[in-house]
């Protein structure tokens, strides 16, 4: 991977997003704090400038950037502190949990290649020319099948995605190819003997078979026609973990909403994946 270097932000370059109305959101609710992204990156030689940001919310920021070999993302964990509290080491954590995913899933096809780290808690990686997908995506023929190999290849390194069940951690890209992005909360167990221990011997399928049923949810939505009745009857059988999981954070995660909203620090993101929602805090 190449070295990645900055150059401070001080002011928002041109073609960077709009400042957004209303609120404000708090400076405690942005992974930056009071700072933003740098209006420059250096990648093995290269410089790239900040085009646009995309999220910035609790756990990190998320920009576009443009230079020689065309577009790249940067993603940066958090480095400012909470109620006078380091945080700075919960972003090395996170950023050393997805950049190990990237290299895990390095060459399968779908995941976007991991560039470089930069300072404590960032990385680069490149960009998907594409949309997320949607509910009323038109999507060819290999889409799903596509998708299901991307999963196995994950799943064959002893790994689960985890977060499948958001659409727009699915990206269409403008080649009709699947791609998977935001690896924060996906699980991987490093050592095979471990592997088939408890819990992870568990752990692990339990995992992976959530993956597979979020994939043949979206795929009963969004092509029914290809489901064979095997798949129909699996897509609608949601595992009892999933039940029981809907039923303790679902309102926990409706009345955070709302809070964030309130606050000034959420608006609207249905439809929109990471790299394609404004600057905002979620």
């Amino acid at each position: 991977m190449g070295q990645v270097e900055t150059i401070p932000n001080a002011h928002a370059p041109a073609g960077s997003a709009a400042p957004r109305r209303g609120r404000t959101p708090p400076v405690w609710l942005r992974a930056l704090g009071r700072e933003d992204l740098p209006a420059e990156i250096d990648i093995g030689g290269a410089r790239y400038a900040h085009v646009r940001t995309f999220k910035h919310d609790f756990f990190a920021a998320t920009g576009l950037y443009e230079g020689p070999a065309g577009r790249v993302v940067l993603k940066v964990y958090r480095v400012a502190p909470l109620l006078g509290l380091p945080m700075q080491w919960t972003g090395r954590w996170q950023m050393r949990h997805e950049t190990r995913m990237y290299e895990l899933l390095a060459g399968a096809p779908g995941v976007p290649r991991l560039l470089g780290r930069i300072g404590p808690t960032g990385f680069v990686h490149a960009y998907v020319d594409g949309r997320p997908l949607d509910k009323n995506a038109a999507l060819s023929d290999d889409f799903f099948p596509r998708l299901r190999g991307l999963l196995d290849a994950i799943h064959a390194r002893r790994a689960a995605y985890v977060d499948l069940e958001k659409r727009e951690n699915i990206l269409v890209g403008d080649d009709d190819r699947p791609y998977l992005i935001d690896f924060q909360i996906s699980w991987h167990v490093a050592d095979p003997v471990a592997a088939r221990r408890w819990p992870a011997r568990w752990i692990l399928p339990v995992l992976q078979a959530a993956d597979r049923y979020h994939y043949l949810k979206h795929k009963r939505r969004l092509r029914p026609d290809q489901l064979t009745p095997e798949e129909q009857e699996q897509s609608r059988r949601t595992p009892l973990w999933i039940q029981g999981h809907r039923v303790l954070f679902r309102p926990i995660t409706v009345v955070r909403r709302l809070i964030l909203t309130w606050l000034g620090a959420r608006r609207g993101t249905r439809g929109r994946s990471e790299e394609q929602r404004g600057d905002e805090a979620s």
